[in-house]
């Protein structure tokens, strides 16, 4: 008894190397710093990372389906600044969160247009929408929009009970998102669709529609998260919202097991994902670790967690096949 117990934590161990490191990570600073686990600092690193998760759930979805989307830098950016623009002008906080959504809705159809009804390359369009993106988001303000309600501000960094609202919205779609996939017919589609496309096609699954509708999520959290960033530094200046965010958004869901090739990821990886890339840069910054450092460990860790989750898939394997037999042997 207690060794099938112990087999079968070691295999839950293994199917989330990450959370391991991430744990032993938090208690070593903990102990070197003895500040980490404040609610403070807690806080911070929640606020820091919660707009990064906002659009890490449709970006590792649309992974898991065989798509990428590398425009959410500049889509966050217009919608960061349709939402300034918007409460700027009328003051009304749910017109600008509305714009906000909208618009990048928008710019994700776009993306679902060109690559999954017409089919082009998703990274090679989406590349391009970034760059695009960038400009329309410079053209509609040539100079930072700021000055807004505390109303606007409170959507940024204000808190429910202690908690940053962008945390709460961030958790609300994980866990919408995490249920979706697991236990809706749609939700399995998705993995269908990124295992083998054509065989998803000749068993019914749409394979037009899925990543389609994918897309105008990701442009529409994206659109959110520009928001919420703008209501957080109290500006939207083009040239700048959401400059590397598209990066990021793909390092965590990386990190967090989502295979570039599709078929493979669950959300909770995204999420332990999204909170190591934030509690890493904040154990550096309490470490007094300089940023270029920072920012070198960064792509270290990126470059580590492939190579571990190549790792670990192999060894998942054989050791699902063990249990396999164990199981099947009476």
């Amino acid at each position: 008894m207690n060794r099938t117990l112990t087999h079968r934590v070691f295999l839950g161990l293994v199917q989330s190397p990450l959370l391991v490191i991430l744990i032993v990570m938090v208690v070593l600073v903990e102990m070197a710093t003895g500040s980490q686990m404040s609610w403070g600092n807690l806080r911070g690193v929640l606020l820091d990372v919660a707009v990064i998760g906002i659009v890490a759930v449709p970006v590792g979805m649309l992974l898991i389906a065989g798509y990428i989307d590398l425009s959410v830098g500049s889509t966050l950016a217009i919608g960061g600044v349709c939402a300034a623009l918007a409460v700027k002008h009328t003051e009304s906080v749910w017109l600008g969160l509305g714009a906000a959504l909208l618009v990048g809705a928008l710019v994700g159809a776009i993306n679902g247009l060109l690559v999954a009804v017409i089919g082009l390359s998703s990274l090679i369009t989406t590349l391009g929408v970034l760059t695009a993106g960038r400009g329309v988001a410079q053209l509609m303000s040539p100079l930072p929009v700021s000055g807004f309600t505390p109303e606007f501000a409170f959507f940024g960094a204000g808190a429910v009970l202690g908690v940053p609202v962008p945390a709460v919205i961030a958790g609300v779609l994980f866990l919408f998102a995490g249920v979706f996939l697991i236990m809706t017919p749609r939700g399995r589609h998705v993995y269908a669709l990124g295992v083998n496309r054509e065989a998803a096609y000749l068993s019914g699954i749409s394979t037009r529609l899925i990543p389609f509708a994918l897309y105008m999520v990701s442009g529409a959290c994206a659109g959110l998260a520009g928001a919420l960033t703008a209501a957080r530094l109290n500006s939207a200046p083009a040239g700048q919202l959401g400059a590397g965010f598209e990066l990021a958004v793909l390092t965590a869901v990386l990190i967090g097991g989502i295979a570039l090739t599709g078929g493979e990821g669950t959300m909770f990886g995204v999420l332990v994902g999204v909170l190591f890339m934030g509690l890493l840069t904040n154990s550096l910054t309490l470490l007094g670790v300089a940023t270029f450092w920072q920012n070198v460990v960064s792509g270290l860790a990126l470059v580590s967690a492939i190579i571990i989750s190549l790792g670990t898939q192999r060894l998942r394997g054989k050791l699902l096949t063990l249990e396999a037999k164990r199981v099947a042997t009476p």
